[in-house]
C-alpha cells in the first residue's frame, strides 16, 4: 500500500515564486571618476534603491568604464571598493587601475563590453 503526504497549503506557498515582487527602481545619485596617480582611477559613486551592493557594484564600474573609454583605455582592473550605508543610501568609494591592453588579474573588466551592457541595462554612466 502506498502512502501519500499532504502537504499543507502554507508550505506549498513557502516555496512557490512570489506573484507579487517590488519592480527594481533604482535611482542613481552621483557617479565621479577622478584619475589619481599615474593608471589610478578613483569611482565615488551613491544610489538609492539598490537591491544588493552588487548593484551599487555595477554602477561603479559603468562609471568608470566611460571615464576610461574617454581616455582612450580599453581596460580597467579592480584594486579595492569600501562600502558604506546611510539612511538607505548605499555609497562606495572604488579604485580601480586602467590600461591600453588587458592587465593580469582576475578582476579585470574590458571598459566596452562593459559601457556596452551598462547602455543596453539603462545605467548611466559618467
Amino acid at each position: 500500500m502506498m502512502r501519500t503526504a499532504l502537504i499543507p497549503p502554507l508550505m506549498l506557498m513557502a516555496c512557490s515564486p512570489q506573484s507579487a515582487t517590488t519592480a527594481f527602481e533604482p535611482e542613481y545619485l552621483r557617479a565621479e571618476a577622478t584619475a589619481l596617480d599615474g593608471d589610478l582611477v578613483q569611482v565615488d559613486a551613491a544610489m538609492r534603491g539598490a537591491r544588493t551592493v552588487a548593484d551599487l557594484e555595477t554602477y561603479v564600474e559603468c562609471a568608470l568604464s566611460q571615464y576610461a573609454l574617454k581616455q582612450d583605455y580599453g581596460f580597467a582592473r579592480h584594486l579595492r571598493t569600501k562600502i558604506k550605508e546611510r539612511g538607505g543610501v548605499l555609497s562606495a568609494d572604488a579604485v580601480y587601475t586602467i590600461s591600453p591592453s588587458l592587465p593580469r588579474g582576475l578582476a579585470t573588466i574590458d571598459v566596452k563590453i562593459e559601457a556596452e551592457n551598462c547602455a543596453e541595462n539603462g545605467i548611466p554612466t559618467v
